[in-house]
């Protein structure tokens, strides 16, 4: 196990994505009239990107057009003072093929949100990193 200055367990690439995989809602953070936005996201990961659904008027589809965003997820428990986050960063795109689409459409990307849902967003991933905290785990000390 290696961990970060902060004494934080580092997860390695395998376990973020399948952390990802397994996921259902998550953060996309990006830019809205200059200003950092976050918002609560429905999400699947697909051939490796995460793809998410939104409406083609929101204010997620018109700033994250060919931008970089960043993508997070976690868990925690706070009475046992553990848990996990992923986040992940890289460019995010509308997806404008019919196909492409269509073959999004099939994915069990289901959104909480009301109204229609019908514009998919792809980030491609091309940085990702993720850190657990865990009540039990003694930090060792710097050499």
């Amino acid at each position: 196990m290696q961990f970060d200055h902060s004494g934080l367990e580092i997860l390695e690439d395998d376990e973020c994505r399948a952390l990802l995989s397994r996921a259902e809602i998550g953060r996309i953070v990006f830019t809205h009239h200059a200003l950092p936005a976050v918002q609560p996201v429905n999400f699947v990961v697909d051939a490796g990107d995460i793809v998410i659904r939104t409406s083609r008027m929101s204010r997620l589809a018109k700033a994250a057009a060919d931008t970089i965003v960043a993508f997070e997820i976690d868990e925690f428990d706070a009475d046992a003072r553990t848990g996990w986050s992923v986040v992940v960063v890289g460019p995010a795109r509308h997806v404008t093929d019919p196909g492409d689409s269509s073959a999004l459409e099939a994915l069990p990307l289901h959104t909480w949100a009301p109204g229609e849902r019908d514009y998919f967003i792809r980030i491609r991933p091309e940085l990702i990193t993720g850190r657990r905290i865990s009540g039990s785990v003694t930090v060792p000390s710097p050499s």
